[in-house]
């Protein structure tokens, strides 16, 4: 697929980046509803280096077997926490690659690593227009041109930039869930 317009819209950096990088198979009916970086309620900063996903609890039987195969048994997992009825939040610890973190955290997508950005891009049907798009992010010299006369700007600028997409917004990549108290909560009748 070529490049014919900007995306423009902010999208989840940590969905794009990061939730790749669990190496959980794209098209699984189980998928977070959302990712994010910090967490207030549980005092999880972007230096922490933890992917927080977020999960409606289902009680059907594929969920279930997901949750307990992948998600529960996954080697980055590092704490699960049911936070009300509806929602499941899990985290995962990034810890073992931190200059990646550092560079997608700083939005310097173009110097997270090789290895890192075969996983991303594998993640994505390379048919599709996501698959374009990130390519173009971890690989900007191979775009500067195409961006330069989307924008109207010289290829120069966007080369002295360096990079096609803006860091992560971390208002937008906060988890702003608190955790429910379910021991005390009140039951009505």
């Amino acid at each position: 697929m070529v490049i014919d317009a900007l995306y423009v819209k902010y999208f989840q950096k940590s969905k794009i980046f990061l939730y790749p990088l669990l190496g959980i198979k794209r098209g699984t009916s189980v998928t977070p509803s959302e990712t994010y970086v910090t967490w207030e309620d549980k005092q999880i900063s972007s230096e922490d280096r933890k992917l927080i996903c977020v999960y409606p609890n289902r009680t059907d039987q594929e969920y279930k077997i997901f949750e307990s195969n992948v998600l529960l048994n996954h080697n980055r997992l590092v704490d699960f926490i049911k936070i009300d009825s509806d929602t499941s939040v899990f985290i995962f610890s990034f810890d073992d690659i931190p200059d990646d973190w550092d560079n997608f955290m700083n939005g310097k997508y173009s110097k997270i690593s090789e290895k890192t950005k075969r996983k991303i891009l594998d993640f994505f049907d390379k048919r599709s227009g996501n698959y374009a798009y990130v390519e173009s992010y971890l690989y900007p010299e191979k775009h500067f041109e195409t961006y330069a006369k989307l924008l109207n700007v010289a290829s120069s600028l966007l080369i002295e930039v360096g990079e096609l997409c803006n860091v992560p917004n971390l208002e937008k990549e906060k988890l702003m869930a608190k955790i429910a108290d379910l021991e005390n909560i009140e039951i009505i009748k």
